[in-house]
């Protein structure tokens, strides 16, 4: 049963970055997002992606994964657009 809410919870959290990556790259608009919030998104992500290398938790590996490329998709188009 852990395991599903793992998957589900990674595929949730790495879901809800989906749209604010496309909607971002799409419109090349960032003057309203916060590079340091996005920043501190980042850093968690990549700290819970070394926690679930720790532990070889698949679900956090790979959410974390999948998150990071997106967060990160967001970062550098608030360096570039912003």
């Amino acid at each position: 049963m852990e395991h599903l809410i793992g998957g589900a919870a990674a595929v949730l959290g790495t879901i809800c970055w989906l749209p604010q990556t496309l909607k971002t790259w799409r419109s090349r608009e960032t003057k309203d997002l916060s590079l340091p919030a996005n920043l501190l998104i980042l850093t968690t992500l990549t700290l819970w992606l070394a926690y679930g290398l720790m532990i070889a938790a698949w679900p956090l590996i790979l959410g974390n994964v999948i998150s990071i490329l997106l967060v990160g998709a967001i970062v550098v188009a608030k360096l570039k657009f912003g």
